[in-house]
């Protein structure tokens, strides 16, 4: 049985949604237990008696603030994150997740757990929604300074991630540039533009709007442009949805549309929603690592937890270091 170590302290709303996500998650799925590291007067009161046997609780009451230095996690050995940590480092977890602050999450599981042979740096993906299904985008915040060498494994880590955790058959591979030309982009991205060509299934270079047009399953850049590419999409899907909202009440045809096409109004928010995708998977480290939103409410928590499992259920680390190997030269 799989078993999920959670720092149940770090998001932004204390540990209520987090537990509530984790109630939710085992009252879908039976094939997991959990680990939660916090404080236990706190979160005892939060967990119903039923499922006192699938949730174990390690008290402490150290909390990595989001304001703290990213650096100062790996002193405070009594924090949450750095007690959720060490239960997957010793194996008594087999993956860890946190709300809380990404970059204590990303230094202890880097320094802590350790890298998987033959990928020098971790990155942090995520998912794009597109027409049908999702784009996986890496990195999104981990590595601001990126190499050629970084970005093909980051490729590589991609496609793994893509076929053993998305079930994606055969997914393409694009490198994030100004231009779709391979004379586009940097020295950087034009290096990397080589490295990658012996990649199966690599297409070459695409551009921001490829990630959401379906012309590609996996969208390659350093963590630099991958953030703001991820922020600045955040603020496009919620200024349209306030634009929506705000014209929809200035008439009451447009009320009357807005009763009509209620459907598409809720599905389209679903796609927007990160809550539907749960959190951001650390790839490249030797146990699975999702790092929520800060902000995530008990439905986000719950189906980052399910993304935890998922990874942790598959071969992801293993072939990941195979196709490292496989094509390093």
């Amino acid at each position: 049985m799989i078993k999920i170590a959670i720092d149940a302290m770090g998001g932004d709303f204390g540990p209520e949604p987090i537990i509530n996500g984790l109630i939710a998650a085992l009252k879908k799925d039976p094939t997991f237990t959990a680990i939660a590291v916090g404080k236990k007067d706190e979160l005892l009161p939060l967990i119903p008696q039923k499922f006192d046997f699938r949730i174990e609780i390690i008290d402490t009451d150290d909390v990595i603030a989001m304001t703290d230095h990213a650096t100062d996690a790996l002193k405070r050995k009594e924090s949450t994150a750095y007690k959720a940590i060490e239960l997957v480092r010793n194996g008594e977890a087999d993956a860890y997740v946190s709300a809380g602050h990404s970059g204590a999450s990303m230094s202890l599981a880097t320094l802590r757990i350790g890298r998987i042979k033959g990928v020098s740096r971790p990155a942090i993906a995520t998912l794009m929604p597109r027409e049908h299904g999702n784009t996986l985008v890496l990195d999104v915040g981990a590595n601001v300074d990126c190499d050629a060498n970084n970005l093909k494994e980051f490729a590589i880590m991609g496609q793994v991630y893509a076929e053993d955790v998305l079930g994606i058959d055969d997914p393409m591979i694009g490198l994030l540039s100004n231009g779709e030309e391979e004379s586009k982009g940097n020295e950087t991205s034009k290096e990397a533009f080589k490295l990658c060509e012996n990649l199966p299934h690599f297409i070459g270079n695409v551009e921001g709007s490829d990630i959401f047009n379906g012309s590609v399953d996996v969208v390659v850049c350093d963590g630099f442009v991958g953030n703001i590419m991820l922020k600045t999409a955040e603020g496009v899907a919620d200024t349209i949805g306030k634009i929506i909202k705000n014209n929809l009440k200035r008439s009451l045809v447009s009320i009357l549309g807005a009763v009509l096409m209620r459907k598409v109004f809720k599905s389209l928010k679903v796609r927007v929603d990160y809550a539907e995708y749960g959190g951001a998977p650390l790839l490249g480290v030797k146990a699975p690592v999702i790092i929520a939103h800060g902000k995530s409410n008990a439905k986000a928590m719950k189906n980052a937890i399910f993304q935890a499992i998922a990874a942790a259920s598959s071969n992801l680390n293993e072939d990941i270091e195979e196709n490292i190997v496989k094509y390093k030269a």
